[in-house]
Parts: C-alpha cells; sequence; structure tokens
C-alpha cells in the first residue's frame, strides 16, 4: 500500500480505494462510451508515433494529445483530462520497460476488445473541485452528477484524488474513487511465536495453517461447470452474430463475473479475519504459474491464492503488521519440523521421520516449517 508523508504536520499518508456501482443515463453512458474510444484512439495514435519518431532519429518521445485534436476534433467533445491521463500512463509505461525490460514488457496497442476504462484526476479551484460526490453521485466532468450506489462513505478527512470508471463485460458501470488520508500513528506490532500464523498453499483446501486449519472455500467454478458445460454446447450450435448468439455469450459473461464476484468476496473477507487475528503471518513465495502447469488435481487459477496474499500483505501493513515471506526453493516439505532432518521427495499425505520417528502430515508439516523460518527472520533483524 502506497505512503507518503504529508509537510504540513509531517503525518504519513495512505491512499484506499472505494468501488462504486454507476447507473449512467442514456446520455451519459454514450460519453463514457465515446471516452472510452477516444482513449484507446490517443494511446494508439502516441504509442504509433512514439514508434516511427524512435526509428527515424533513435531518440524516445511522445507527443500529447493537444497534437491530435486538430486532426481529430471528436477528442474535444470528452474530458482533456481522461486525454491526459492516457499519456501519463503510456510515459510511466515505457519508463518501466526501460527501467526493467525483462519485467516489464514493450506497450501494445489497445484493441476493441481490452478493458474499457477511463482516469480522470481531481483538480481543486476556487469554484470548487472538478469531482466529487453527492448523497447518491458522482459529479463528473462534462457528464455531469452520475447517479451512483456506494458501499461504503469516505470518512471525515479523506481527500478525493482521481477516479476511474470502468465497464465491464456485461455493460455493468463502476466508479473506483481514489482518496488520500492521514494514516493513524501506530507503532509496528512485534509478534510472537503465539501470535505468528505458517500457511501453506494447498490445491485442495487453499490453504493448510501450522495448526492443521484449513481454509476450504467453496469451489466456484467447478459448482457452475455443468451450467457452463451446457451454455458452451448451445453456443457452438448457434451462427456467430447472431441475436441468440449474443445472448448466449452475455449469459456466459455474467455466470464468469458472477463466479469471479464471489472468489474476490472470500479472499477480502478471509484475508481481513487473518490480519485482524494475527500479529504476523508467513507464507512461502511459491511460484504460482509453475504450481498451475505442474498440478493436475484442483486448480490454482480458480483459487486465487495470488490475489491472497496481496489482499493479507496490505491488510497487516495498515495495521503496523507483517507478512513474513519465505523462498519458494526451502525445502519445508521435505524438512521434518520436531528435528529438523531432510528427506528425500515426498508424495504421499503422511509420512514418518527416519531419525526421529514423528509422524508428520505433509501440508502441516511444511506450515509449521514454514512458520518457523518466518520467526527466524523476525529474531534476524532484531
Amino acid at each position: 500500500m502506497a505512503a507518503k508523508t504529508d509537510g504540513a504536520d509531517k503525518r504519513p499518508m495512505r491512499f484506499t480505494t472505494i468501488k462504486a456501482r454507476l447507473y449512467p443515463t442514456q446520455a451519459q453512458a454514450e460519453l463514457f462510451e465515446k471516452t472510452f474510444h477516444c482513449c484507446r484512439y490517443i494511446w494508439n495514435r502516441m504509442l504509433s508515433d512514439q514508434e516511427r519518431f524512435y526509428l527515424e532519429t533513435d531518440v524516445h518521445f511522445i507527443p500529447t494529445p493537444a497534437k491530435y485534436k486538430k486532426e481529430a476534433p471528436f477528442l474535444t467533445e470528452v474530458d482533456n483530462q481522461a486525454l491526459t491521463q492516457e499519456y501519463n500512463h503510456l510515459a510511466r509505461a515505457f519508463r518501466q520497460f526501460f527501467k526493467n525490460p525483462s519485467v516489464f514488457r514493450h506497450p501494445k496497442y489497445k484493441s476493441k476488445t481490452d478493458r474499457d476504462s477511463f482516469t480522470a484526476c481531481n483538480h481543486f479551484f476556487e469554484s470548487g473541485p472538478t469531482i466529487y460526490t453527492t448523497r447518491d453521485g458522482i459529479r463528473m466532468t462534462k457528464a455531469g452528477i452520475v447517479q451512483a450506489k456506494f458501499p461504503q462513505r469516505p470518512r471525515n478527512g479523506w481527500k478525493l484524488k482521481r477516479i476511474t470508471v470502468e465497464k465491464t463485460k456485461t455493460g455493468k458501470y463502476f466508479c473506483c474513487i481514489l482518496y488520500e488520508y492521514p494514516a493513524r500513528e501506530s507503532g509496528p506490532v512485534s509478534p510472537t511465536p503465539e501470535t505468528t500464523l505458517g500457511l501453506k498453499y494447498s490445491s485442495s483446501h487453499f490453504y493448510v495453517s501450522d495448526d492443521g486449519s484449513t481454509a476450504d472455500p467453496p469451489k466456484w467454478l467447478k459448482d457452475s461447470q455443468a451450467r457452463l458445460a451446457r451454455l458452451q454446447q448451445k453456443l457452438s450450435r448457434m451462427e456467430p452474430g447472431s441475436k441468440n448468439y449474443r445472448e448466449t455469450v452475455q449469459k456466459l459473461r455474467k455466470i464468469h463475473e458472477h463466479i469471479a464476484n464471489q472468489r474476490r468476496d472470500y479472499i477480502h473477507k478471509e484475508s481481513r479475519r487473518l490480519a485482524d487475528q494475527w500479529d504476523a503471518v508467513c507464507v512461502r513465495e511459491d511460484d504460482l504459474q509453475e504450481l498451475t502447469r505442474k498440478i493436475t488435481r484442483g486448480s490454482t487459477v480458480d483459487a486465487g491464492f495470488g490475489r491472497f496474499r496481496e489482499c493479507l500483505r496490505y491488510k497487516l501493513e495498515r495495521q503496523g503488521k507483517q507478512l513474513l515471506t519465505v523462498d519458494r526453493y526451502t525445502p519445508t516439505t521435505r524438512t521434518c519440523s520436531v528435528c529438523g532432518a531432510i528427506r528425500g521427495e515426498v508424495r504421499e499425505r503422511t509420512w514418518t521421520c527416519p531419525e526421529c520417528g514423528a509422524v508428520h502430515d505433509r501440508e502441516v508439516n511444511a506450515a509449521k516449517n514454514i512458520k518457523a523460518e518466518g520467526l527466524a527472520q523476525i529474531a534476524h533483524d532484531r
């Protein structure tokens, strides 16, 4: 989670986001669609001119959106801030690519099938801010007040910085509102073995903790697999582009959106519960993409454990707590948590240590070793 220092009172400033559902009128929805198109157009034009200029002069240069307004007058019909943010996003993408090309790829062109979204920053004038929330809506430049439903309200002292409007594949509009607020003064929490939790990723249980407890969330994708298969079968018999074909595609999108919402809801609730209950959580830095290729039973992608780790990280950090990560090559599964002896590859669920005779559940034993490694990191840092 990002944080900075306020120059006035030297308090650290943090950022948080509230995601609101939008219910635009027909005119506002048309303006949003036009803005999505203009942002995609300006991105592709700037990227194309940058590549051409670089080939001709060997110098990196990105034209500003103002350069294109004469030849494309429709750009003046949308919020200029949305176009400016496209320029900023492209410039940041190139900075990241030049800094570390092995991690960040070269910016690519946007197509109509990509995510529809635009971002606008809030500016404060004597007449008031350009973007603000009302009791049941959000005021935006050119769009006016758009009706919205808020899951929660900003607290006193929160400052609205920018918004991102997006449209899902099912035709729903959302607005992610970024707020800046002064962080509460809370010192770092010193974890103890009793207040530290070790977690081991499990394809069958989502995670297993060092005390033997498991998460066992519902199998959202598996539960909907039969319905998805029936719709896919119907879709294969329809003529692409027909009315029935489009309606069936929309039904499929709604099911997948519902599955994603269920997964996201569980991840946020479970990570919040653990962050409130424990002073430190230890996990191993498993490469989930590699696990997906190796695991034949279960689905690493369906589980969403990568998102769970990130949610757990920022929720702990907000409270001055830690998410301790253990190197993924540490032999936590093959190491006896009682005597520390390391054996060969472990395939069975339960195994007996040849040195001390302790009987271990494979995943619980790994969680105990992950916790021990995390506590060793804390002792070393002290």
